[in-house]
């Protein structure tokens, strides 16, 4: 296994095929959909990379501010923010550590979308994060995560095989590009080494090949209502799936809403 990049690069290495990759990812998007309906804006989209989430709120009516790490993919969201005039105006996008941000106001809505704070991979990471999103709650104001149900995966025997995830054309070049994966799961320190593997072949057949390694951390649901109450928040319901179903053995997701406690 190659040594993992720090989130940022890895993001910045694969932001040519975020888009693309990610084009039939809209599970998601009725649940925050509903819950700024509920809650209105301003909406805050942590680790909102190309911008799937903001833009689809944004189109929406709600204002968005969205902050990510990468340089590269919030480039590309504001290229997209570019040629879109009717969202001049919605759409806020900030680059840097979303723990360290200085945030220009609170939020009823506060999303950490699919998987945002496995990126995060200590104990100490996760609590300046949540911290800092909870100093940056509204009164009333909800914040959602979205993670995969640690117990189902460290259920999963690991067979150290390359899989292919799927395959897709870039719609700049036209190039086919395989996306394919190799992981291994460190269940002691609740860690994921995933080695993604994007083979390109353009026109002429040539292929070129990109390798990026990455590290997530798992995060059980006890585990996440401690980190949750540490910050000054409470859980207020938890689902299994995007359409708010049980909490239960065999569910995919692990989907938390919470508000400030008190």
């Amino acid at each position: 296994m190659l040594e993992p990049l720090l989130p940022v690069d890895f993001y910045d290495r694969v932001a040519r095929y975020y888009d693309a990759e990610n084009e039939h990812m809209v599970e998601d998007l009725e649940m925050y959909a509903g819950l700024a309906e509920a809650h209105g804006g301003p909406v805050l989209d942590v680790g909102c990379g190309t911008g799937r989430v903001t833009f689809h709120l944004a189109e929406a009516g709600y204002a968005v501010t969205g902050v990510d790490f990468s340089a590269a993919m919030l480039e590309r969201a504001r290229r997209k923010a570019a040629g879109r005039a009717d969202l001049k105006d919605m759409v806020h996008l900030i680059q840097g550590d979303a723990a360290q941000v200085d945030y220009p106001e609170r939020y009823p809505l506060i999303l950490l979308p699919y998987n945002t704070l496995m990126h995060f991979h200590t104990t100490d990471s996760q609590l300046r994060l949540l911290q800092r999103l909870a100093a940056h709650l509204a009164a009333g104001g909800v914040l959602a995560i979205d993670l995969p149900n640690a117990g189902e995966s460290f259920a999963t025997a690991d067979d150290s095989a390359v899989t292919l995830e799927r395959s897709f054309v870039l719609p700049e070049s036209r190039h086919f590009v395989m996306q394919q994966s190799v992981s291994r799961l460190d269940r002691t320190a609740q860690m994921q080494s995933v080695t993604w593997i994007y083979d390109e072949i353009n026109a002429a057949g040539n292929l070129t090949r990109t390798v990026a390694p990455m590290l997530l951390r798992y995060v059980f649901p006890t585990e996440l209502d401690l980190l949750l109450k540490a910050c000054g928040l409470e859980r207020v319901a938890r689902y299994g799936d995007y359409d708010e179903s049980p909490f239960e053995e065999g569910c995919p997701r692990l989907i938390a809403f919470a508000r400030r406690a008190g």
